[in-house]
């Protein structure tokens, strides 16, 4: 028998065994093998030295690194500019220009995140089939056009109409950005790579500011535009660009790569592969996918904590509105927003990093959240601007983190097929857009300049948080005991230990 039948006879008991123990689909899709055994399933690679395949290894990653990162990154930037620009508009004249009560401005906001939630499981069960270096490019022209029409809105339904397309073409985006990520990278780059293209959210924070400082103070009345009207086109011009260079930069899948030898691309698979065990990313069809991931309670567990997570980062569209409570200038209040988020994206790559190191996920997530819970007590509980602003900077640095390494761990305990991790992301990121459906009205400005109502939404996010990653924790030693016990593993058993739930 050769050593590919052996491994697959080895499956075929492992499968058996773990069906008699649970019957749950997640157990069965659990079957691993070896990297040895994975290398030999591929032509090009199974005749390679361990220091050829090293070698290649690096190769593949740093191509992978200068195509992949640079592009998400600055796609993710124009995508995450587009979603918070109106709160800079609104300073700017915005709401009052429509003739918008808080109401109905709170109803732009969340009618957004009503088209984001339709969009964006069709739009990742669409794009796990699809080839992402036209799809996501595609997706990104459709919203920088909506962008463009903002200028012509003439009242609050226009407002409320555009901001719904523009979340419906956007909604794909975003779970389907985590999708290709956790498809190119194993589970120890997963994080830090997720966490680089996480600085598209920061810079485009930052950005906004200084965007805001330059085009809303010095452009009103030229060509007989409002400042936020530039705004808007100027933005939308910017993205359309980004989305043509997409076109040509942005890799498929390590499959069918065309930036990539044959060689090349066996070995993208085979690190995915020895990453998740040796399952397949390709096996199962949609719909099969789809079902898998409902039955997963991982993906409710995931749904609660994204949902957590988006509420207890609530502030964001209206981070503008609450640094003018402190009682800075206009000019001052757009580019106080910088700081912030510049230090958030630190401590953002510096847990990624450690959480891929070690393989640990959920202090990572549960300690900075906790730091941002005491941020959002000081910003809710005193006048002095230096502990408000400091409060900002915790409440900023934890949530932001937190939802990084939250998409992270998901993907890396539903690692496989596809499909399946397809429908968790996009479930879990659907679920959580609810958020933006009542969070809008905790932030009248009514509550000014504490924010109390707001602030008591944000740190029951932070609660719920804490709470769900302790769940998922004690399911995945669960499973992971169920896994040792259909191997006969023991500590002092002598038997190799197969692919494990990382938590």
């Amino acid at each position: 028998m050769s050593q590919k039948d052996a491994a697959q006879t080895t499956i075929v008991s492992h499968d058996e065994k773990l069906e008699k123990l649970e019957g749950e689909a997640v157990q069965v899709e659990r079957s691993w093998q070896t990297p040895a055994q994975i290398q030999h399933r591929f032509d090009t690679l199974r005749d390679l030295s361990d220091e050829q395949m090293t070698a290649l290894n690096k190769k593949v990653l740093k191509k992978i690194d200068w195509r992949l990162m640079p592009c998400l990154t600055l796609m993710f930037l124009m995508n995450y500019l587009d979603r918070i620009n109106v709160s800079n508009a609104r300073l700017a004249g915005l709401q009052e220009d429509l003739n918008m009560s808080d109401t109905v401005w709170n109803a732009g906001i969340s009618t957004f995140y009503v088209g984001y939630l339709i969009g964006q499981l069709p739009g990742n069960l669409i794009l796990a089939k699809a080839n992402p270096s036209k799809f996501l490019p595609i997706i990104m022209l459709a919203w920088s056009a909506a962008t463009i029409c903002m200028p012509a809105m003439k009242s609050g339904a226009g407002f409320c109409i555009v901001r719904f397309v523009i979340g419906l073409c956007e909604a794909p985006f975003f779970p389907g950005i985590t999708l290709i990520t956790s498809s190119w990278y194993n589970k120890q780059e997963n994080p830090t790579r997720m966490a680089i293209w996480h600085a598209g959210n920061t810079i485009s924070n930052i950005i906004s500011g200084f965007l805001a400082a330059g085009i809303l103070e010095h452009m009103g009345g030229i060509g007989g535009m409002k400042s936020w009207q530039w705004f808007f086109l100027i933005e939308g011009i910017a993205s359309i660009a980004v989305a043509v260079v997409a076109f040509f930069v942005l890799p498929d899948w390590p499959h069918n790569s065309k930036c990539l030898s044959e060689e090349e691309k066996e070995m993208a698979q085979y690190r995915v592969l020895v990453s998740n065990g040796g399952v397949d990313e390709g096996v199962g069809g949609t719909w099969d996918g789809l079902k898998s991931a409902v039955a997963d309670p991982f993906t409710w567990y995931f749904c609660g904590m994204h949902f957590a997570l988006i509420t207890a980062q609530s502030f964001k569209d209206f981070f503008p509105s609450i640094l003018k409570t402190f009682g800075f200038d206009k000019m001052t209040t757009y580019l106080v927003q910088a700081p912030p988020y510049a230090i958030a994206y630190m401590a953002a790559c510096g847990l990624a990093w450690t959480s891929g190191r070690f393989q640990e996920s959920c202090y990572h997530i549960v300690v900075p959240i906790i730091a941002a819970a005491a941020g959002c007590a000081m910003l809710i509980s005193t006048m002095n601007v230096g502990a408000r602003y400091f409060g900002i900077i915790l409440l900023i640095s934890g949530t932001y983190s937190g939802l990084n390494l939250q998409l992270s761990w998901e993907t890396t305990l539903v690692p496989a097929p596809k499909s399946k991790k397809a429908a968790l992301i996009a479930i879990a990121n659907c679920i959580s857009q609810t958020s933006h459906w009542f969070s809008p009205y905790f932030f009248p400005r009514s509550q000014e300049p504490f924010y109390r109502l707001g602030g008591g939404l944000i740190i029951a996010g932070c609660v719920l948080t804490c709470l769900l990653s302790g769940g998922i924790v004690l399911r995945a030693k669960k499973l992971n005991k169920k896994l040792d016990e259909a191997e006969g593993y023991t500590a002092h058993s002598g038997n190799e230990r197969g692919w494990r739930y990382v938590y």
